[in-house]
């Protein structure tokens, strides 16, 4: 099960450099005025072997004061809603503000795990200072210096301990059956399809965005089928905020996917592949899950001879350069190939269990290497010599060769692309590795 941490804390407090320290990118936009953290808000971050999700909350958020106030503050509450752990970021140069008493008083009813970073401690001094925020009367406090690291280590370990129990909580209710997730943006017909699929009006579906409440396990075991179906249908808050629905889906989406196998990204047809789908695709990709896209409401779309190829080409080219996925035309309405898009998601989930024996794996790639070798680097000629698949849950292969550091992006497309046309792995992610033979 995916842990997640959400990052909340007032602007300029250092939110996004910690993010980019936890998750080791630069992906945030840091910048000096307040408000600029735009879109990058979700990453992977890894601590003694243990993988966990971090939401920087910032990202999200309008610029004029009044609002401001109130769009944090309803980040406050929807990373509540949906982290396991929150980071409170404060800042020991500007002391407490009443905002960040605001915070707190929220967070400290909420009954989260709440750990308090105080960010800016970057000399002696100022770790008397930050012992002044216990007085926000949240218990668990770390001084550190997001921008050299230091206190970081600490931090870290405390969070990661923190995961330790929830771990055994969760590990009795899950069932080795496959989990089949509905994701998609507000109002693209996600419940309308479970209802499709299970035969009964279960979800209430009505035509306001964000109607649905939580997501939803319903065990689908008919027509030799056995898998649960989760639908996590949209948004859980009526507000009518436009950033925040955005903020919203995507946080649900994160949670959803990374409790998923298989994902079937559900788009409407009405209004095309739009930025939200795009980015819903790529957060499934991120996390290596199955995919297949379902393009709903069909029947409203007026058909020419190839309507639906043209459709098809222009959302492979919107998540390029995965493109090897299948995509099922539906209706939840006239129920249409409604089956087909679950024994789509059945195969999937299928393929991502393929494995291939060595023998057979050296036998097709050595001969196509051999003929198009990779380019030599600075008059160095790369030879691989052998491959194998890893016993990951995910398809992952090995490749070893003399000098894995000079084989490029492209070349390992090529070599994924002739996995792909010789073995089933539709809807999968694979990864490709190159190592020291």
């Amino acid at each position: 099960m995916g842990n997640i941490v959400a990052i909340v804390g007032r602007p300029n407090v250092g939110k996004s450099t910690l993010f980019n320290r936890l998750t080791e990118t630069r992906t945030a936009i840091v910048n000096e005025e307040a408000g600029v953290t735009r879109d990058r808000i979700y990453g992977k971050a890894i601590w003694n072997g243990v993988e966990f999700s971090v939401i920087d909350t910032g990202g999200y958020a309008t610029n004029s004061d009044d609002i401001f106030e109130e769009e944090i503050r309803k980040q406050v509450l929807i990373a509540i809603d949906e982290a396991d752990v929150i980071v409170f970021c404060v800042d020991v140069v500007t002391g407490i503000t009443d905002y960040d008493e605001a915070v707190a008083d929220i967070l400290r009813r909420s009954g989260k795990k709440v750990m308090v970073v105080v960010n800016k401690v970057d000399n002696n001094d100022r770790i008397a200072e930050a012992s002044y925020f216990y007085s926000l009367g949240l218990e668990t406090l770390f001084p550190i210096s997001s921008i050299n690291g230091a206190g970081t280590g600490d931090f870290l370990d405390e969070l990661v301990n923190s995961f330790e129990k929830k771990v055994h909580e969760e590990e009795e209710t899950a069932e080795d059956l496959p989990r089949i997730t509905i994701v998609g943006r507000p109002n693209a017909g996600k419940s309308s399809i479970v209802n499709a699929f299970i035969g009964e009006e279960r979800n209430i579906v009505t035509p306001i965005s964000g109607t649905t409440r939580d997501s939803i396990y319903t065990r689908y075991n008919k027509y030799g089928h056995d898998f649960y179906l989760v639908d996590t249908a949209g948004l859980r808050k009526k507000t009518k905020v436009s950033e925040d629905l955005e903020f919203y889906s995507v946080m649900r989406a994160i949670r959803a996917i990374e409790n998923s196998d298989v994902c079937l990204l559900m788009i409407d047809a009405t209004r095309g592949f739009e930025g939200q789908d795009q980015k819903i695709a790529h957060l499934i990709q991120k996390n290596k899950k199955g995919l297949v896209v379902l393009v709903n409401k069909w029947d409203l779309i007026e058909k020419e001879t190839n309507t639906t190829k043209k459709f098809e080409e222009l959302i492979r080219k919107e998540t390029a350069p995965y493109t090897d996925y299948p995509i099922v035309f539906t209706s939840a309405l006239t129920k249409q190939r409604i089956h087909k898009a679950l024994e789509t998601a059945i195969e999937v989930y299928q393929n991502k269990h393929t494995k291939i024996s060595t023998s057979d794996l050296n036998d097709y790639l050595l001969p196509l290497i051999e003929n198009y070798p990779p380019p030599a680097v600075k008059g160095k000629y790369i030879k691989i010599k052998y491959v194998t698949q890893l016993p990951t849950t995910n398809p992952a292969f090995a490749f070893f060769c003399n000098l894995p550091q000079y084989i490029k992006d492209p070349y390992k497309r090529f070599l994924e692309n002739k996995i792909r046309e010789k073995w089933n792995f539709n809807g999968i992610q694979i990864s490709i590795f190159m190592r020291q033979k």
